[in-house]
């Protein structure tokens, strides 16, 4: 047992899966290969996955408060918001100086 206990534990771990597997849906959709390599596929696939990481979350939240029993609320909901602020996170602790340098060729072009 954890120190707040299973219940808590579990629904924890379920709002970080409701958050994470939407998310990979729309990761994979947008970085498999595409037949026509154009910006309008490109951007298809973009409003497609968008569509199925909603439907997917609404399905998975869902399940998740008609299937399991007891659950905890509070914890289900926080660990979901926390995962799905985690790519925000990475984009404040970057070094925008060092990205910079990155992108500039040798001879300044």
């Amino acid at each position: 047992m954890g120190i707040f206990g299973t219940v808590v534990g579990y629904s924890a771990l379920l709002g970080c899966l409701i958050s994470a597997l939407p998310n990979a849906f729309l990761a994979l959709r947008l970085s498999l290969p595409r037949r026509d390599p154009g910006a309008k596929a490109l951007m298809q696939a973009a409003y497609i996955g968008e569509l199925g990481k909603l439907a997917l979350t609404v399905l998975l939240f869902s399940i998740v408060f008609v299937k399991v029993r007891p659950l905890a609320a509070l914890p289900l909901f926080a660990t979901f918001a926390v995962t799905a602020l985690v790519p925000f996170v990475g984009l404040l602790v970057r070094d925008p100086e060092q990205e910079f340098k990155e992108t500039v060729s040798d001879d300044g072009d």
